[in-house]
């Protein structure tokens, strides 16, 4: 038996579509708007779900306090008040395009590398919104 416990942080960035090994009319083409020269920013929404048993002395799935710990580092320091395609490698010079799909997944591979593997907590999905029309869910295989 297992419980799941969802933990939401926010960040400000911002971001544009872009793929440097297309021309500016294939970018605009596939991306519209979002290719624009000038970079957009959101408040962005981010809930991390972890799964797992329920520890029978404190009642928990993980501990709170290093969930946030993680949340912190590889969530609010790498992305809070930063230009993703310029300031975060992962995705700067073309390598990922920083649409909500990637950062979800992204953000899942990276909280649950810094929580380690099994028995601890499993991270069963992350929710990336940019606002409360557009979000995107990764859940992994």
């Amino acid at each position: 038996m297992s419980a799941s416990l969802t933990r939401r942080v926010t960040f400000a960035a911002a971001h544009r579509y872009r793929r440097p090994d297309w021309d500016d009319a294939r970018n605009h083409a596939v991306f519209g708007p979002c290719a624009r020269d000038n970079y957009h920013g959101h408040t962005y929404l981010c809930d991390v779900t972890v799964t797992g048993p329920i520890d029978a002395e404190t009642g928990m799935i993980v501990d709170l306090a290093r969930l946030d710990g993680v949340l912190e580092r590889e969530v609010r320091a790498r992305f809070d008040h930063r230009n993703i395609n310029l300031d975060v490698p992962e995705f700067a010079d073309g390598r990922l395009v920083p649409t909500g799909e990637n950062l979800a997944r992204f953000i899942l591979t990276r909280v649950q590398a810094a929580l380690g593997p099994p028995p601890a907590a499993r991270v069963t999905e992350v929710r990336v919104a940019e606002d409360a029309t557009l979000w995107a869910t990764y859940r992994p295989d």
